[in-house]
Parts: structure tokens; sequence; C-alpha cells
């Protein structure tokens, strides 16, 4: 700070103001050098403090920064305050429908404009569109990690606005790019949404998300302790634990955010297998990356600067020639890429000419 640092040049131009006079005083002997050390040691002692009391000041202002923040903290209405007042949430079919819904981080600088769609019971909606499109604000819009600025959010017809968010929640599974595993066994990690799940419900949970076939070569199967400090897992393996604590939390709004594209394709096919199993009778939302995997997908919405700019099915969407034909022939077209030699272009070869038939003579007369 500016004050510590203050201190040290004052104490710095007093060391140096003492070794000028203090030589010249050994030298006209006015002093002896035993003199001059015993000085030297006073200064010493009595310059620390005096810097330690100069950075005081400093620790008193961060202080009460931290004190502000803490207070400010404390005025926040907790979410479980806000449920008491809410209406309780017994069991969700599914059925979710954004109304005109706009939402911003900064005041003035809105990151979704004006949203509006619906999300049958046991569909699947795929977000579409580039980095910044507004996906991921979307999507924590349904998880209620933030709230709407305008417009209201249905679920089976109620606005979630009034809704109790921990009954709300319980009715949610996430499975996302990059999965956490807790320093755990592998069965407690499954069983983290359902703690008293018993093991036969976690390792059929397990055997539909696949987890069973690479969980059996660990000596201690289940019981391996997986994790921070345990057996570490690769990104396919942590994905599938990820699909089975999913599967065993049966919830009924599913949000996928699709990890497939960096797998081999031996684990790309178990995880996808699972998915859709998991996605069976579910409302889910899938943020999607590899375009070829939202095929199915009951509905795709294409967001462009926090805007829905398109919106159908896949084959519906690649017809229109608009924006989500451009970013599937550009995907396309990188993924082809990938086989093709650097200096290459995408070109095909051009067909071999075809003979022509020898010309039949005329018939003579």
């Amino acid at each position: 700070s500016g004050v510590g640092a203050f201190a040290t040049i004052i104490v710095g131009a007093i060391g140096i103001l003492m070794i000028l006079e203090g030589g010249h005083a050994i030298l006209s002997g006015a002093m002896t050098l035993g003199d001059f050390f015993m000085y030297a040691v006073f200064i010493g002692l009595v310059a620390l403090p005096l810097i330690n009391i100069a950075s005081i000041g400093t620790q008193i202002t961060e202080a009460f920064a931290g004190l502000d923040r803490i207070r400010e903290i404390r005025r926040l209405v907790t979410e479980d305050a806000e449920d008491g007042a809410r209406s309780p949430l017994a069991d969700v079919v599914g059925d979710v429908k954004f109304e005109n819904v706009s939402f911003e981080y900064v005041p003035g600088a809105e990151v979704l404009k004006h949203i509006s769609f619906h999300a049958a019971a046991g569909s699947t909606t795929a977000l579409v569109g580039s980095s910044g499109a507004g996906k991921s604000t979307l999507i924590n819009l349904v998880l209620t990690f933030n709230r709407p600025k305008s417009g209201r959010i249905f679920v089976d017809g109620r606005d979630l606005a009034t809704l109790r968010l921990a009954d709300y929640r319980r009715q949610l599974g996430v499975v996302l790019q990059d999965n956490f595993l807790f320093d755990g066994t592998i069965a407690e990690n499954i069983a983290f949404a359902r703690p008293h799940a018993t093991r036969d419900d976690i390792e059929e949970a397990a055997r539909i998300a696949h987890c069973d076939e690479f969980v059996r070569r660990f000596e201690k199967g289940y019981d391996t302790v997986v994790g921070e400090r345990g057996v570490k897992l690769s990104g396919g393996e942590r994905q599938r634990v990820s699909i089975a604590r999913a599967i065993l939390a049966d919830p009924r709004i599913l949000i996928l955010d699709e990890a497939t594209s960096s797998l081999d394709s031996e684990s790309e096919a178990a995880i996808q297998d699972g998915l859709r199993t998991l996605r069976r009778g579910r409302t889910t939302f899938v943020i999607a990356h590899r375009l070829s995997t939202i095929r199915s997908a009951d509905q795709i919405l294409v967001m462009e600067g926090g805007e829905i700019v398109e919106r159908g099915t896949h084959a519906a969407l690649l017809a229109k020639h608009g924006r989500y034909r451009q970013l599937y022939d550009k995907q396309y077209h990188f993924e082809q890429d990938l086989f093709v030699n650097p200096g290459e272009d995408f070109t095909p070869e051009p067909e071999a000419p075809v003979a022509a038939p020898p010309l039949t003579p005329p018939a003579r007369l």
C-alpha cells in the first residue's frame, strides 16, 4: 500500500543517513565501531514496529471492506426463506413453457430476448447456436439458477415463480460436459441423488448406463474409491457414472450438455445408448455440440444473439436452408476434413470419363 511504501522509504533514508554520519564519526574518532553497531541495532528495533503500525491502517481498511460484503450477503433473501411462501409441488409431468421471457445479467444488456416455446411432457428439445447465443443462460432459467427479467416460465401449467424451488429441483436431472466425482466409492457417487438407494437399484442404474462393464474390472467393484484420491476414471467412464446417477434419480425434466465429441467411438456409442434410455419418457433439454446427435429431437431451437431465429425438426430445418443448415454443413465439412491430409482440400476426385460406345456404321442400302 501507499502508507507501507512511504514508511519503507523513510526507514531506508534514515539507514542511509545513519551509515554516512556514523562512518564520518568513526573516521574522526568521535565514535567507536561498537557504538555504531549499538545504534544500528537500536534503529532496527525501533523501525520494525513503526512499519507494522503503518500497515495496520491498510489492514483495517480491508477488514471494513470485507465486513461490508458480509453484511450485503446477510441481507440477501435465501431461497429457503422464499420457499416458505410458495406453493408446494408434489409431482411433475414435465410440460415446460416459456412465455415471452427476457433476461439480462447487466441492466440494459439483454442476453435473452422475448423467448417463447413449448416443450411437451416427454419430448426432447435441442438448443443449437454459436458460443454466446444464450443456450446456457436459457438452461439456467430452466434450472431456476436465474430469474427472468420479464415474461413467465410455466411447469405443468403453473408459474414457476410461485412454486417451491426445493420441490421443483428434486424433479431435475443434469448430465454436464465435465462431470465431477466425489472422493468416495463408485456406488456412493451413483447414489448421490438417492443416498438411501439399495445396492440392487444402484447396480441396475449402472447396467443401463453401461457402467457395469468397467466397474467389474476393478478388484473392489462398486466399492472402488474414485475421485480426488481414488482411482482416476477416463472421461467416458465419468460420463457413464453421471448418467447412472441421473437414471437412479429418476427425474421428470432432464438437462443434457453433450460431451461425446472428444471421446472414442466405442465410449461414444455406449454413452449415446445410455442417454437414449435416460431420455425415454422424460422432458429433455439438450445443448447440442454435434448436430448429428439431435436428429431425433422433437424440436430444435436455433439461437442467435439471445433470440430464437429458427425452430423445427432436423429435416424441416435442413430443408429451409437457413442458419441451421449453415451450422450443419460447416460441421459436416469440418468432420470430413479430419480425414484429409494437410495441404489437401475437400474437393472430391472427378469421376473417370465414361468411354463412348463405338459408332455403328450405317447400314448399306
